[in-house]
């Protein structure tokens, strides 16, 4: 890992998020939370100060260019240097039939989980060409390389970030920047608890059948902890992943194995 790196981490407050911060953190960066939830982004900045880290926690909306662009400023005026990116800001969208889902619904999910990747992008990969040095992780999902029926919204955008990486693992490779993305299955917490309810309710089925469904898909019967994405997120920010670029890692204990 670099000397003293800074990392922005987007949806960096909770779940997933938090976890990577904590785990960035322990591996020696600073650590700019950018979220929404005021609350959790301050229990992530106090795990991160116990670690002995410098952290700052910024409110930003992934979907404004406006918001996004502010982070970025006050990141640099910070820390002057950005090193990591890690788009792990993401909504689970509608649980519906296409013919369902409203226009509001399809551009609400893929503005954040496809647009504001793409314009965090955009806004720090200039700094990152000047450094000649920049990791992007991400957090895609293994929806993105298969269909979730009812879930259209949310699958078109994980598909389209694994196209995001890829194209932009080529664009960068030659500045240094490797571009990768993480696809976790179904990662044990309150979010998946929520889409197992909504899957539940829409299918007639019990909270316990879904969630059984799921576990029994996987290799290892069981969930994905938050702890194993930002594991995979620390090594490839690491110097031992220095020639991995455009790859999309399955975390998902085995549900998907493509």
């Amino acid at each position: 890992m670099r000397s003293d790196p800074t990392a922005i981490v987007t949806g960096g407050a909770g779940g997933i998020g938090q976890a990577i911060c904590v785990e960035l953190a322990r591996r020696g960066a600073s650590i700019v939370v950018a979220d929404l939830d005021e609350t959790e982004m301050q229990e992530t900045k106090d795990r991160v100060e116990a670690i002995g880290q410098r952290c700052l926690v910024v409110e930003t909306n992934v979907a404004s260019a406006q918001s996004v662009a502010e982070t970025v400023e006050r990141t640099l005026d910070e820390f002057d240097t950005i090193d990591y990116l890690i788009n792990n800001a993401g909504i689970a969208g509608p649980t519906a039939p296409c013919e369902e889902v409203t226009t509001q619904e399809w551009e609400q999910t893929l503005a954040v989980n496809l647009n504001g990747p793409f314009q965090m992008c955009r806004e720090i990969l200039p700094h990152m060409k000047q450094n000649s040095f920049g990791r992007i992780v991400n957090i895609a999902s293994v929806t993105g390389k298969r269909p979730l029926p009812n879930r259209t919204p949310y699958a078109t955008s994980k598909m389209g970030l694994i196209g995001l990486t890829r194209t932009l693992a080529a664009e960068v490779g030659e500045a240094n920047i490797n571009v990768n993305a993480i696809c976790p299955g179904s990662v044990d917490g309150p979010r998946i608890k929520r889409v197992f309810e909504r899957h539940a309710a829409q299918t007639g089925q019990s909270y316990e059948d879904v969630r059984g469904e799921s576990e029994r898909e996987a290799a290892r019967g069981e969930l994905v902890r938050r702890e194993d994405v930002a594991d995979l997120v620390g090594f490839l920010c690491s110097e031992d992943s220095e020639r991995i670029t455009g790859q999309d890692i399955n975390v998902s204990a085995g549900k998907v194995m493509y």
